[in-house]
């Protein structure tokens, strides 16, 4: 894998694109009168509900990728 990317010679989906397969981020959301924690991948894509913070960045760590917040 090159690892050497300049991002000025990528298109605007080429750099969206980068890291979907590696990062996925956790937002606390109100659902119900309650916190929540949803999981999404780089590109915004939801992939799952968690109901709590650690539970979530677990869910992530497990499937191999590295979780980051949204604050």
């Amino acid at each position: 894998m090159n690892t050497n990317i300049n991002p000025r010679h990528l298109s605007h989906r080429d750099l969206a694109m980068l890291g979907v397969q590696d990062v996925a981020f956790v937002k606390s959301v109100r659902l119900e009168d309650e916190t929540v924690y949803t999981i999404h991948a780089a590109d915004g894509t939801q992939m799952g509900l968690s109901p709590n913070r650690d539970i979530a960045y677990a869910a992530i760590r497990q499937q191999g990728m590295e979780p980051v917040s949204v604050h």
